[in-house]
């Protein structure tokens, strides 16, 4: 199965399906089963980021009292979810979505909360996933830059 590994808090995000859009800098002609790969780093930044109240808000109504994430923190280096790639759309702003290029393989940003959730400036890639299913226990893996192949246990 593809992977696609995403850093922390934002993987947990997906795993819960509070987002359900990933942006990146780079699109994909790839569709169909993604497995959601927490990175083994958690940068300083990313760290803050679970304190916003947009993402705190997100987790804690997911896992508090007594979730996993709020008893174990957030999973490091393992698969945590699997879910399905199902578009991959060039992020543009309201002028070009409305102008006459207007199509299915563009959008504009998301309402909140995804918008939070994501980096939409034009010129990016929206990956929308449909389908998650958080896995029972995240099972430790080694991720990769860009999509890469895991194979479950």
């Amino acid at each position: 199965m593809k992977a696609l590994t995403l850093t922390q808090p934002w993987a947990t995000l997906v795993a819960i399906g509070a987002k359900r859009i990933e942006t990146r800098s780079w699109g994909t002609s790839y569709r169909g089963p993604l497995a959601i790969h927490a990175a083994k780093g958690f940068p300083r930044d990313a760290r803050e980021f679970t304190n916003d109240p947009v993402c705190y808000e997100a987790v804690r109504r997911h896992f508090l009292p007594g979730g996993q994430y709020a008893a174990k923190g957030y999973p490091l280096g393992a698969v945590l979810a699997t879910c399905r790639l199902v578009a991959v759309k060039l992020i543009v702003d309201s002028t070009e979505a409305l102008g006459p290029c207007a199509d299915a393989a563009r959008m504009m940003p998301p309402d909140e909360p995804e918008q939070s959730f994501g980096n939409y400036a034009p010129g990016r890639y929206a990956w929308i996933l449909e389908d998650v299913r958080q896995l029972p226990e995240p099972i430790l893996a080694k991720g990769a830059l860009g999509l890469w192949e895991w194979e479950a246990n």
